[in-house]
């Protein structure tokens, strides 16, 4: 790796910690219904304002000890973490693409991702204000992507969106239950905006792969049945971001392995 990448790759870390931490703001308050810009953000026990140098994206969780410097009561892991996961996510789209106009649309859907994964492990929702606007910013992206046509976007959209509305439909038929919600079928819609049609399928086997390894020990640890529900979204969102950067390699990987040359 040249200096030059090597701090390049160093401000694009800073850059995602930055925004995970205006990220944890949207975590917090969009559920809520509240302002993402105003209040400045504050201490969730006491609710004194955070100075700027309390702010600091990590650094100042660890200068804290985890604690409020007002009220002392903890500060949750979550934030700095939150800060941690999207600034080596915006590393992993950098290194991956690097500079071109493509990097800063999958910045984006990073960033909507690492949004949607908290919100649904805390609420069980997708708002409709993160996955409608994203797919209208995934379809607009694809003209800047060379390897994804407008036509590619919009397939996409139909062919995320459609596929999982027919499985949900399918096992409220068999079952007469509900089995996914109506943020996840627009999350991957939003995913195939963003990704095109081509990545629908390996994402669902992904986050489906994923989600059961993750299920069924949770499932025995808890001693519970098989009706105990487990957020989709942050699934969708492991797979879309593992395609996003190995899902070409995965890809030639399994037509050589299939198709073998000689």
């Amino acid at each position: 790796m040249t200096p030059f990448i090597l701090s390049s790759t160093a401000f694009v870390f800073i850059l995602g910690a930055v925004l995970g931490s205006f990220l944890n703001v949207c975590i917090y308050r969009v559920p809520a219904g509240q302002s993402i810009v105003s209040p400045r953000s504050r201490c969730p026990r006491c609710e004194t304002p955070i100075r700027w140098y309390q702010n600091i994206p990590v650094l100042s969780w660890l200068l804290l000890g985890g604690k409020c410097a007002n009220c002392k009561e903890p500060i949750s892991w979550r934030y700095p973490f939150v800060e941690l996961l999207t600034a080596v996510l915006f590393c992993g789209v950098f290194l991956t693409f690097g500079f071109q106009p493509a990097t800063p649309v999958y910045w984006i859907m990073a960033a909507i991702l690492v949004t949607v994964t908290f919100i649904d492990l805390d609420h069980q929702i997708i708002p409709d204000v993160i996955s409608l606007p994203g797919i209208v910013v995934g379809f607009l992206g694809a003209f800047f992507i060379p390897w994804i046509t407008w036509f590619d976007s919009l397939m996409g959209i139909i062919a995320g969106g459609g596929s999982l509305l027919l499985i949900a439909l399918t096992y409220e038929f068999l079952t007469k239950k509900e089995g996914m919600g109506g943020g996840d079928i627009k999350l991957l819609a939003m995913l195939g905006a963003f990704l095109g049609w081509q990545a629908i399928f390996p994402v669902i086997f992904i986050s489906s792969m994923v989600g059961t390894a993750v299920g069924i020990p949770l499932m025995l640890w808890r001693k519970a049945d098989s009706k105990l529900a487990l957020p989709f979204g942050p699934f969708l969102a492991f797979g879309a971001m593992f395609y996003l950067i190995w899902g070409r390699a995965l890809v030639r990987w399994y037509v050589d392995l299939a198709f073998p040359v000689g």
